[in-house]
């Protein structure tokens, strides 16, 4: 399989500060050209009064002269000194063994990938983030002595965590001091099953067909590294990694991948099978925006956001349930009552109930999709409600040990 995947990071590639540095100066050209937009709307008028248009001219050519000089200013004057940070940065020699970054530097980098990860990937910056297996931050090379030493119980069951748009495998990690209730579904379900839990963090700005096609060939070079004969796959995936769940399990299926026949069960949360709201709306703003030589600046920036959150807009549409492995869905609610006309308005927050349960019933009785009340779309990945649901359905077969 060729996947398009991102270009690798050359000496002197864009870092914070280079990525900061265009941020910046793409800022201030919109805002000046806003102002531009805005200042020639009132000199227009000025201009067809006759008693005023001549000095209208003079003040409108000093008023150039001094935005002109001011925006230059900070387009150098700021670019400049994150040239020289840009610089330090490049003399920071990278460490074999240096700790991960924090758990902020990482989220931070995550976000950015999200929105802008696309544009990251094909400039070659340091920041685009590589599809990889995580653990305790660092990624695990898909070498048989690798994922040994980090797994060393050498399970027959692997159960992979995708995560959504903008985060990375931590988002998984339950913060107990602030939700004394949450629940840390990886950790649990590695104690209290025979799974093995690996978690994947990977670009989500990329165009999530692209996406797929790199988890699908990631999970081929898995299951043949993987120290012991793999028995079953299972993936949770929430958000955004549902959609690519569900691209890598096509594209692996018409490659004739080995993967897929491993594959066992499918679950989703909070994935939006009909697409998003927010990125309806955003698409919609944005063209709303472009209606005004005033506003038309702001249209242009908000037009770079990433492929991957532009692929939201619609959803690939309804799962039809018909291969041999299991798909399950759960949706969330920010009202109590997750089949309420509000609940079908705001959803999660991000994904409505419809969208995440979209599938085609697998017969009478269908138990394959679960709405839950009183619940965000991010708190979908910490609810013990949750985690109860993913016990339930994995004991349709057996059971946890």
């Amino acid at each position: 399989m060729n996947s398009k995947k991102p270009k690798p990071a050359e000496p002197g590639s864009r870092g914070y500060s280079a990525t900061a540095k265009i941020a910046l100066q793409e800022g201030a050209a919109r805002v000046q050209e806003i102002h531009g937009a805005i200042a020639n709307t009132a000199f227009d008028v000025l201009r067809k009064i006759p008693a005023v248009s001549g000095t209208a001219a003079v003040v409108e050519t000093v008023h150039n002269a001094i935005t002109s000089g001011v925006y230059a200013a900070i387009h150098h004057g700021g670019g400049g000194l994150l040239d020289v940070a840009a610089a330090l940065e490049k003399r920071v020699p990278p460490a074999a063994n240096a700790a991960p970054p924090s758990r902020l530097a990482s989220n931070l980098r995550s976000a950015i990938n999200g929105a802008f990860g696309d544009h990251l990937a094909d400039s070659g910056s340091v920041l685009a983030i590589t599809m990889a297996l995580y653990q305790n931050g660092h990624p695990v090379a898909l070498t048989r002595a690798a994922l040994g030493q980090v797994w060393p119980q050498k399970g027959e069951r692997l159960c992979l965590f995708v995560h959504g748009l903008g985060c990375n495998e931590q988002c998984w990690q339950a913060d107990i001091k602030a939700d004394p209730m949450a629940t840390d579904i990886p950790r649990r379900l590695a104690a209290d099953t025979r799974y093995t839990c690996l978690e994947l963090r990977y670009n989500t700005g990329l165009p999530i067909d692209d996406n797929g096609q790199q988890l699908s060939e990631l999970l081929e070079e898995l299951l043949a590294a993987w120290p012991h004969p793999v028995a079953e796959l299972l993936i949770i995936s929430h958000s955004m990694g549902g959609l690519l769940t569900r691209s890598a399990f096509t594209q692996g299926v018409a490659a004739g991948c080995t993967w897929p026949q491993t594959l066992r069960k499918v679950i989703c949360l909070g994935t939006p099978h009909l697409g998003s709201p927010v990125e309806r709306l955003g698409q919609f703003t944005t063209a709303a925006l472009s209606l005004s030589p005033i506003t038309a600046p702001l249209a242009r920036f908000a037009a770079k956001r990433s492929q991957g959150i532009q692929d939201l807009r619609h959803g690939p549409g309804r799962h039809e349930c018909t291969s041999h492995v299991a798909w399950r869905f759960i949706g969330g609610s920010l009202s109590d009552d997750p089949e309420s006309p509000l609940s079908k308005l705001v959803g999660d927050g991000l994904v409505t109930p419809e969208s995440a349960t979209a599938h085609e019933p697998e017969g009478e009785g269908d138990s394959c999709s679960v709405r839950l009340g009183s619940v965000s779309h991010m708190g979908l990945l910490n609810d013990p409600r949750v985690y109860q649901q993913i016990l339930a359905w994995l004991d349709e077969d057996d059971g946890p040990d």
